[in-house]
């Protein structure tokens, strides 16, 4: 019984306590983290961009903006998750891979493309998406006495534009119901036979169109694809700035 090394034993043990502690001890990061009430259609839409890029292999936004990127690992491991409390159903979906094999942006270019806000020659507001390149992408197609009503068509586009249903106006005659936003990407021919597009909010009302025809629907469909891709995060540029105007800067935080 004397022979017995009682006291070599607990070693390893307080080995792997010391590291334990270590470990548990080193500061959780929280990167991004909202938390807001959405409607089943901006559900769709934000799932739809994060399953788009996962499909295509970039990026994925976190925020609605797109400031914030992940860049997953190939094979990450994917815990689906629905619970009950008192009442309440929480239903969560997480994705968990190791850093190395991954990648984190939180300084993403949110959009190749800025929202300009000007008055024209007649003192109406009005706003147009201008790509890096130069090009005016979408424009509000009207002019308004208040500068925050063209404001409020900019949120509207940023929006409703990522989401919305593209249909062909000479043959789908109905819009799908599933998924989608407030607003319906029309693609139409215009008087002169050219290829167009118009963003028509759920009221009737059109809230951005391509400003120009286009020779070929593909043509179109690629102008209306660079608005649902670069409309979202696009900053807002205001040559008179007002103090009391709330649309300048980024409009990431849009409420849906």
């Amino acid at each position: 019984m004397t022979d017995a090394p009682v006291l070599v034993t607990p070693q390893p043990a307080i080995r792997f306590y010391s590291l334990a502690v270590t470990v548990t001890c080193m500061p959780d990061e929280t990167i991004h983290e909202s938390r807001r009430s959405r409607s089943r259609q901006a559900l769709a839409t934000y799932f739809r961009r994060i399953a788009a890029a996962l499909g295509r292999g970039d990026p994925v936004p976190v925020d609605d903006a797109g400031t914030v990127t992940v860049d997953p690992a190939a094979e990450p491991d994917v815990e689906v998750a629905l619970e009950r409390t008192d009442g309440t159903v929480r239903y969560a979906v997480e994705m968990e891979f190791d850093e190395s094999d991954g990648e984190i942006d939180t300084d993403a270019a949110a959009s190749r493309a800025t929202f300009e806000l000007y008055a024209d020659d007649d003192d109406k507001w009005r706003w147009r998406l201008r790509h890096d390149n130069g090009n005016i992408i979408a424009d509000g197609g009207e002019g308004y006495s208040d500068k925050r009503d063209a404001q409020n068509g900019i949120e509207s586009v940023q929006r409703n534009a990522p989401g919305a249903h593209v249909i062909d106006a000479a043959h789908d005659a109905v819009v799908p119901e599933d998924g989608g936003s407030d607003a319906t990407f029309e693609l139409f021919r215009d008087a002169a036979d050219k290829h167009r597009w118009r963003l028509v909010h759920d009221n009737g009302n059109i809230i951005a169109d391509g400003g120009q025809g286009y020779a070929s629907k593909q043509k179109a469909k690629q102008g209306l694809d660079s608005v649902k891709a670069n409309a979202p995060g696009a900053a807002i540029e205001n040559p008179d700035p007002d103090p009391d105007a709330t649309g300048e800067g980024s409009a990431g935080d849009t409420e849906v």
